[in-house]
């Protein structure tokens, strides 16, 4: 070997190993004192600004501050739109999304994702007086969803043709202006829009065959497996003393508008049979 070569590999060699090992990012968080989180800008329930304080709050709001408080931090609320939610934890402009996140393989091959704390269902929504039965009679229809969503994934896997809005409400509303034939959203959201309907606008009814199927999880950006465990164990802990039950209810439960019942528990996503979408 040419000794010119020989030197500088054993320099470089050894100004890597001089170099320190990359920290994970919860050791960045501990010394910050702040959890950076990554929420909705505005999806009614789990966050969006309250009419009367402007503050942002939901239910992932209050998870996120749940999480904090947990790991002895202050929460830094970071509002974003629905296709921002991946890329802000990539980039590392935030330390973890809480934002109804579905796993999804793309999105796995991106970020790494927690035990799910949740399993939701993509449904659809239709006028009331639409003559379809299940999601079969509506492939090659255009339905309306929020962009970048699992909603408009679960459209084209449907044969559907979705047609996209940075928000719910712009999506439901393309509904009752005729522009769309229905509109896929998650449970709560669709739950939500369906009982206003009976009062307001045009009346909608929901298909009981679901789009969907999805377990939500918390996004953190890869190679974080401190941070992944920590999560991980500060889930399963509000689960078992009944924090996440409690915020659940105060946003989704018997007593709201969506009267939803909690029976999940945070478990490994390999303990879950489902089938991911791409």
């Amino acid at each position: 070997m040419n000794w010119k070569l020989a030197t500088l590999t054993a320099v470089l060699a050894g100004a890597a190993a001089a170099l320190p090992a990359k920290a994970d990012q919860l050791d960045t968080i501990m010394s910050a004192k702040t959890l950076r989180c990554a929420t909705f800008a505005d999806v009614v329930p789990f966050a969006a600004p309250d009419p009367k304080t402007r503050e942002m709050a939901g239910f992932d709001v209050d998870l996120c501050n749940a999480i904090a408080k947990e790991l002895g931090v202050k929460a830094e609320i970071k509002p974003v739109s629905v296709e921002a939610r991946v890329p802000e934890v990539k980039l590392g402009r935030v330390d973890i999304t809480v934002a109804n996140l579905a796993y999804t393989l793309s999105r796995a091959e991106q970020i790494q994702f927690s035990d799910p704390y949740y399993l939701a269902k993509e449904m659809l929504i239709v006028p009331a007086d639409d003559p379809g039965k299940k999601k079969a009679d509506y492939e090659g229809q255009r339905i309306a969803s929020t962009k970048g969503s699992t909603s408009e994934m679960s459209i084209k896997l449907n044969k559907s043709d979705p047609l996209t809005f940075q928000d719910t409400a712009s999506a439901y509303l393309a509904v009752q202006q005729g522009k769309a034939r229905g509109m896929v959203a998650n449970t709560m959201t669709t739950t939500k829009f369906v009982n206003e309907s009976k009062t307001k606008g045009k009346e909608m009814r929901m298909i009981e065959d679901p789009m969907l199927f999805q377990p939500i999880g918390i996004g953190m950006a890869k190679d974080n497996p401190a941070l992944t465990a920590k999560i991980n164990e500060v889930l399963r802990k509000l689960d078992t003393s009944g924090e996440l039950n409690k915020i659940w209810d105060k946003w989704l439960g018997p007593d709201t508008e969506y009267k939803m019942t909690r029976k999940d528990k945070v478990v490994p996503l390999s303990e879950l049979k489902f089938d991911p979408i791409p």
